[in-house]
C-alpha cells in the first residue's frame, strides 16, 4: 500500500489520580516530540505561585467561564472543589489543523465528555505503580496536609474504577518509558484504517490494478502468448 496515505491528527487525553504523573508525562511529551502540542485548560482557580498565566492554565473569571459555556465554546468543563476547568475546542482544532496531536492533561470526568464531544480522541489511563508509590508521590509534594493526601487517595481510588472505560492503560514506573508508551500508542493509532484519509479509494485503486493484471494475464493465456 502506498505510504503516502495520511491521517487528521487526534487528541491524546491523559487521565490519572492525582500525583500519578500525568502533567510531567504530558510536558514531556511535548518536549520530546514537536508533533505534540499542549492543550492549556482554562480555570477560574487562583494560580499558585510557580505557574504561569497561558503555560500551566488560562487563568479566567467565573463569569468569563460560564460565557463560553453558553457560548458552546468547550469541548469539555467541570467543576472541582468550587473551582471550574474545562478544554477549549478551539485549541483542539487548532492543532489538528497544524498537524499535531494535542494533549490533554484532564480528569476521568472530561475524558468521559471528551470521549462523547470528540469520537476519535485517544483515551489513555496513567496507573502508578503502587498505592504506596502514589501515596509517597503526594506526600512529597509538600502542598497536601496528611487529610489532604487521605482525600486525594480516596478520590483515586473511585477514579481507578473508570480504567475500564479508556482506550489504553500505561503504567507510569518511569517516566520515559512511560512517555514512549504512549507515543507508540499514538503511532500505532495513525495507522488504523478508519483514520487513513482516503483509505477506501486506496483499497479500491489496487483491487482495481489487481483486476486489471488477471485480465491481462487471462488475455495471453487465451493468445499463448
Amino acid at each position: 500500500m502506498s505510504s503516502g496515505l495520511r491521517h487528521r491528527p487526534f487528541p491524546v487525553v491523559l487521565s490519572a489520580p492525582s500525583g500519578t504523573g500525568k502533567t510531567t508525562i504530558a510536558r514531556e511529551l511535548v518536549s520530546q516530540f514537536s508533533d505534540f502540542v499542549f492543550s492549556v485548560s482554562v480555570t477560574t482557580r487562583a494560580p499558585r505561585p510557580e505557574e504561569r498565566q497561558g503555560r500551566d492554565y488560562d487563568f479566567v473569571s467565573r463569569a468569563a467561564f460560564e460565557r463560553m459555556i453558553e457560548k458552546g465554546e468547550l469541548a469539555e468543563w467541570a467543576e472541582v472543589h468550587g473551582n471550574l476547568y474545562g478544554t477549549r475546542k478551539k485549541i483542539l482544532e487548532d492543532a489538528g489543523d497544524t498537524g499535531q496531536y494535542s494533549v490533554l492533561d484532564i480528569d476521568v470526568q472530561g475524558a468521559r465528555q471528551i470521549r462523547a464531544s470528540i469520537p476519535e480522541a485517544v483515551l489513555i489511563f496513567v496507573f502508578p505503580p503502587t498505592a504506596e508509590d502514589l501515596r509517597v508521590r503526594l506526600a512529597l509534594r509538600g502542598t497536601e496536609d496528611l487529610e489532604e493526601v487521605g482525600r486525594r487517595l480516596r478520590e483515586a481510588r473511585e477514579e481507578l474504577g473508570e480504567a475500564v472505560n479508556f482506550d489504553y492503560m500505561v503504567v507510569n514506573d518511569d517516566l520515559n518509558l512511560a512517555v514512549g508508551r504512549i507515543r507508540t500508542v499514538v503511532e500505532a493509532e495513525t495507522r488504523s484504517p478508519w483514520r487513513l484519509l482516503g483509505f477506501a479509494e486506496e483499497v479500491s485503486r489496487i483491487r482495481g490494478e489487481i483486476d486489471e493484471m488477471l485480465a491481462r494475464d487471462g488475455a495471453r493465456e487465451q493468445t499463448g502468448g
